[in-house]
């Protein structure tokens, strides 16, 4: 059999990344000393590869995280954001998401809770859980759009099967009776289920009395503090320092020119 009829075939039943590495191989002459079994399991590490990274696309393309570039690896740890290392550790292993355990990451804006929480995400996707951003009002008015359109359960039900589900921007806006009921509904069904990372300006202190009607928030807190992970970011907003690093760099640039 031919190289070009090998590799059409390895083509036509999906073994793509096979495939291409077959005919990498054959062309570079690189198969000639390989005994077959070394051959064959080189094949098979490529086929390997290549499904996990398309993955990973497919993954972090459903997970439309707010910042997908943001990894654990590129945590800025200076000692005034309050974040520590050993801790951030932690996430670097599949207990918390195996174990359900929810993540809660406030402080003020700009502090990089949103990048933080996209980093968390892009690990899991990169473990190959599957993953979804949402800031909260988009969420919640998700749901609420939903009813009218009779998929109501149907949208919960989507978003008790995602495993990682990150909710930024928790406490933004007071919630109305519906919106809370539906917090409530999307928290009960992932209980025990999957880990929810929300972020918030608001500290956990101040989250029962923001949900508002006292029987919902007991049963939200109950089932949101349980076995979580509290993470409290401080420092000056990220955001201004990088601007204004940028506009230091503009007349320097104006300068060289």
């Amino acid at each position: 059999m031919t190289l070009s009829e090998t590799v059409r075939i390895m083509n036509t039943l999906k073994l793509f990344g096979m495939a291409k590495a077959y005919d990498e191989l054959k062309q570079n002459g690189g198969a000639k000393n390989l005994a077959p079994e070394e051959l064959l399991q080189i094949l098979l590490d490529s086929e390997a590869l290549y499904r996990k990274n398309n993955r990973l696309i497919r993954l972090l393309q459903l997970a439309r995280l707010r910042i997908p570039q943001a990894c654990l690896e590129e945590i800025d740890y200076r000692p005034s954001r309050g974040l520590v290392k050993s801790q951030l550790f932690e996430f670097q292993t599949t207990d918390w998401v195996d174990s359900a355990c929810n993540i809660l990451i406030t402080g003020p804006t700009g502090v990089g809770k949103s990048y933080l929480a996209s980093a968390l995400g892009q690990w899991a996707c990169r473990q190959g859980y599957p993953v979804l951003y949402q800031r909260c009002p988009r969420l919640l008015g998700d749901l609420y759009a939903s009813r009218g359109e009779g998929s109501y359960l149907k949208h919960l039900g989507k978003l008790a099967r995602i495993k990682v589900l990150i909710i930024d921007d928790f406490g933004l806006h007071a919630l109305t009776d519906q919106e809370r009921k539906d917090f409530l509904e999307i928290i009960e069904d992932r209980y025990k289920l999957g880990p929810t990372i929300l972020t918030s300006q608001l500290p956990v202190k101040d989250w029962h009395e923001h949900i508002g009607e006292p029987t919902i928030a007991d049963a939200v807190m109950d089932r949101l503090l349980h076995g979580a992970y509290k993470l409290e970011l401080k420092g000056d907003s990220m955001r201004r320092e990088k601007t204004a690093k940028n506009c230091i760099k503009a007349p320097d640039m104006l300068k060289s020119r």
